[in-house]
């Protein structure tokens, strides 16, 4: 009489309800995936190759598959809490021993560094000062806090529409603050290279017209001072800007304009900004300003950050700013079920895994990062209660087995 196949089978259902239990007491845990354990049957070698009259032995445990399906993906009020939506894990370092997850509750450690509940630490592709991610060896994300330097405008885009019906004006009686002896005009905040706000005023006078087109004399002002001359004497222009007679724009002389901005704060001096007003023209309609961009801006103190579905996180300044500040980066297996599973919702690399492929999220096949989200274990409780339901009847189906063969062997015994 042969216990073993009864045996093996309760082993089985016991192997079957630990991995639903441990299912189950997961559900609610962020990132996990539920396993199922895989059997296969188990048979004895034969000498004399009478493979048609073989009785297995049982059953035995072939693996433990994790499914790494997708689990839902929840609303958090945390912006550190980041879901994958698709394939990948997050790459994570404990003082660089590497490993892997699916669990993107994250938090600041003082330090700055993007932390997980059990203190490993994000890694991604690092952004200087000027937020250019270095795309190369990946380290451990860090939100610097420092306050993002001042940058002093340059460039100034402004496109405007001039009206054709002023008089034409002659330009030598140019005066600033005579609105007789000008056209129009426009202001606009710039900074010098300690951030310092200064007010950059020019000025279109028409000084020409006729069946050719029209030629406007553009003056400028730093902070109400005349910009290339110091009164009293004779206004000196930047430059003019000439327009055909269907009113578009044919160049500006010099070309492109440029306002040279002293200063007194203690900063670069001058600081040149060059004007573009391409698109600008002249019609028969009130003067508008269509579009005004200067660049440079102030200091500016970090309020708050968010993670792009690329994986770029963003800082929001102060002044109005934004800037990145590193960029999170997913790796994918050839064979996620070869992973080592260590707790702490962590994997490790193992040779039946293969080798990590590492890229930003959403390219080589990554999922895409989700911010203030968090991805809900995969378990499916209903069908795990029915898995229970099934289990502890091939748990008694096999006992019973158990008990027959006693009962035979009892009858054996009992021969006299």
């Amino acid at each position: 009489m042969s216990f073993q196949q009864g045996l093996s089978g309760l082993n089985a259902a016991t192997k079957s309800l630990e991995a639903i239990g441990n299912n189950v007491a997961n559900a609610n845990t962020v990132g996990f995936k539920q396993s199922q354990v895989q059997f296969s049957d188990v048979y004895a070698n034969s000498l004399v190759g009478s493979g048609g009259t073989q009785i297995g032995i049982g059953t035995q445990v072939s693996r433990v598959a994790q499914q790494f399906s997708q689990g839902n993906v929840t609303a958090s009020n945390n912006p550190l809490d980041m879901a994958i939506n698709g394939g990948g894990f997050f790459r994570m370092s404990n003082n660089g021993a590497i490993s892997y997850a699916r669990n993107g509750q994250f938090i600041l450690s003082k330090e700055g560094y993007i932390e997980s509940a059990s203190g490993q630490r994000l890694t991604g592709y690092l952004a200087d000062a000027n937020g250019t991610v270095a795309i190369g060896a990946p380290g451990e994300l860090r939100i610097d806090k420092a306050d993002l330097a001042p940058a002093a405008t340059t460039n100034y885009e402004l496109k405007l529409t001039l009206d054709s019906r002023k008089a034409v004006l002659p330009a030598a009686s140019f005066d600033p603050t005579d609105p007789t002896t000008f056209s129009d005009s426009t202001s606009v905040p710039v900074f010098d290279s300690l951030g310092n706000s200064h007010i950059l005023r020019t000025f279109y006078v028409k000084t020409a017209s006729g069946a050719a087109g029209a030629t406007w004399t553009v003056f400028a002002t730093n902070d109400d001072v005349p910009i290339g001359y110091v009164p009293p004497a004779a206004p000196v222009p930047l430059g003019t800007m000439d327009f055909n007679n269907g009113g578009v724009l044919t160049g500006t002389t010099p070309s492109p304009l440029v306002a040279a901005m002293a200063v007194t704060s203690g900063a670069a001096t001058p600081f040149n900004i060059s004007i573009d007003s391409t698109g600008t023209q002249q019609f028969a309609q009130d003067f508008g300003v269509a579009k005004q961009l200067p660049d440079g801006y102030a200091a500016g103190t970090l309020t708050g950050f968010s993670v792009s579905t690329n994986g770029e996180i963003v800082g929001r300044y102060t002044n109005g700013q934004v800037n990145i500040l590193g960029q999170v980066i997913l790796s994918s297996f050839a064979n996620p079920n070869g992973l080592q599973n260590i707790g702490d919702n962590q994997w490790v690399e193992t040779a039946e895994s293969g080798v990590p492929l590492t890229s930003t999220p959403g390219s080589s096949g990554l999922g895409a990062v989700q911010s203030s989200r968090v991805e809900d274990s995969n378990v499916d409780l209903t069908a795990e209660l029915v898995n229970m339901i099934t289990a502890q009847r091939y748990y008694q189906a096999n006992a019973q087995t158990i008990k027959t063969q006693d009962q035979i062997l009892q009858t054996l015994v009992n021969l006299r």
